[in-house]
């Protein structure tokens, strides 16, 4: 059973994955990107590092221009990366012969999360099933388990060298002349997977 899941190389995205392939599933870690950075590689790498099938894919552009409209207009980056990531699960579930989605969003998030409505419409319009390994954990548990699985980088989000719809949104409103700072949190701290904590990894 194949399942097409949202990856960033972080550590929700990688937890959820191990998760799954626990679980049975045949994983493939997508990572999105729109063309402007070379930033998916992060991801592909540590893919490789853990062992699963990796896939670009490719979101258009404009999506990535609206998202940055709403960044000005809103001051914050909440609604567009709320945006990015409905567009982004549309996308994959659109790829042929695609029968399952997931992703790493967990209890506690408030943005990037799909509320009961809307994971409906997506399995709905889309003919699949939508998974979410990590939506009945929270911040701790997660903490507790990938530091006992993974080896782990943490640092400030603006010198963390990842993967996630993040990157080239920071890098468009920059070419716009606008600090990114303005409107992201200053000193937000981000993880990014290195590869298993020891070889072979078990709970």
């Amino acid at each position: 059973m194949e399942v097409y899941h949202l990856y960033s190389g972080g550590k929700d995205s990688s937890l959820a994955a191990y998760i799954l392939s626990r679980l049975g599933y045949d994983v493939i870690l997508v990572t999105i990107n729109f063309g402007l950075l070379d930033s998916w590689k992060y991801a592909k790498e540590t893919a490789e590092r853990l062992g699963f099938k990796h896939k670009v894919v490719p979101l258009d552009q404009s999506i990535l221009e609206i998202a940055a409209e709403m960044c000005i207009k809103d001051g914050h980056p909440n609604n567009a990366i709320q945006f990015i990531h409905e567009k982004a699960l549309e996308e994959v579930a659109k790829l042929e012969y695609v029968e399952r989605i997931s992703d790493g969003t967990r209890r506690d998030d408030r943005v990037p999360l799909l509320d009961q409505r809307r994971t409906r419409s997506l399995e709905d319009r889309f003919n699949v099933q939508y998974i979410r390994p990590l939506l009945g954990l929270g911040y701790k548990t997660i903490r507790e388990l990938t530091e006992k699985l993974f080896a782990i980088e943490v640092k400030e989000s603006e010198k963390l060298e990842k993967s996630d719809y993040e990157v080239e949104l920071r890098y468009l409103l920059r070419n716009r002349g606008i600090d990114p700072l303005m409107i992201f949190p200053k000193r937000h701290l981000q993880s990014r997977v290195l590869g298993w904590k020891k070889e072979k990894a078990h709970l």
